[in-house]
């Protein structure tokens, strides 16, 4: 019997999940985002972004789309040029508000998976928007997520370390307070920033995975953005949360900001 407070889970169709690509090495057989052939699913496309259907729509009861950022294999965030990827961005949000704007949803999610710690299972990059017709999947969190020790101010986007992530260890909240263009520019430079320092930088540069979500909470627009490890027993069996010290956070945050200020 499911309490009155408990989340429902996402229900997984195993038959529409057959023939799905089931790991990062899965595109040696050919990557279906590298000239999509399939235009019966295109939604919208802009130059190098496509907006599709998600062939393998394994989850019942959602709209499950995704966004092919680029024609090029190889390219991601981190190589991108500085207006490529605030194109991108501002392209992304247009969809993921589209959906948002739909009523038959409840919720709407908007994600990316990089890396093979990821959950993703494809290398070519991409963004992901989810439209959940019975359930709000931001339920579970609460404004505490999105806050945390300060490391960062320029304009009026802020970045932050959770001091009460969801999930852990780090999660770095990139937030602006307005939806208009300049703002998008800042939140997508940030964003472009902050992945290079979790791949290049952070760990010493042994991280190869991230997560990045997108939420719209009181008027702000919210990335988070979380370097992906392999994920904590505490939080499969028990749904506990782990982050470290803040004087840890402390030291992470000064590398982190002396790598930003070194930025445009």
């Amino acid at each position: 019997m499911t309490k009155p407070n408990q989340q429902q889970p996402l229900i997984f169709s195993h038959v529409a999940a057959q023939g799905k690509p089931q790991h990062m090495t899965a595109e040696k057989n050919g990557c279906p985002f590298c000239n999509y052939a399939d235009t019966e699913n295109i939604l919208t496309e802009a130059g190098d972004f496509t907006w599709v259907l998600n062939k393998y729509a394994t989850l019942e009861n959602t709209l499950q789309t995704i966004i092919i950022e680029t024609k090029d294999h190889d390219a991601d965030i981190t190589t991108y040029s500085r207006q490529y990827n605030r194109d991108l961005m501002r392209f992304a949000i247009d969809c993921w508000q589209e959906v948002k704007h739909d009523p038959k949803y409840q919720s709407v999610l908007f994600y990316k998976n990089h890396g093979p710690l990821s959950g993703g299972s494809l290398k070519h990059a991409h963004m992901q928007v989810v439209g959940l017709e019975e359930l709000d999947g931001e339920e579970n969190l609460v404004p505490e997520n999105f806050t945390g020790i300060e490391v960062f101010q320029r304009g009026n986007l802020s970045i932050n370390f959770s001091t009460e992530p969801v999930m852990g260890f780090l999660e770095i909240n990139l937030i602006v307070q307005d939806n208009n263009a300049e703002e998008l520019d800042h939140l997508a430079d940030g964003i472009q920033d902050t992945v290079r320092f979790i791949l290049n930088e952070y760990y010493r540069g042994r991280c190869d995975s991230f997560n990045l979500f997108l939420y719209e909470r009181e008027g702000q627009l919210i990335a988070k953005i979380t370097p992906r490890f392999m994920t904590s027993p505490y939080y499969v069996g028990y749904k506990l949360s782990q982050t470290f010290t803040n004087e840890h956070l402390e030291g992470i945050g000064e590398e982190f900001r002396a790598f930003l200020e070194t930025k445009d």
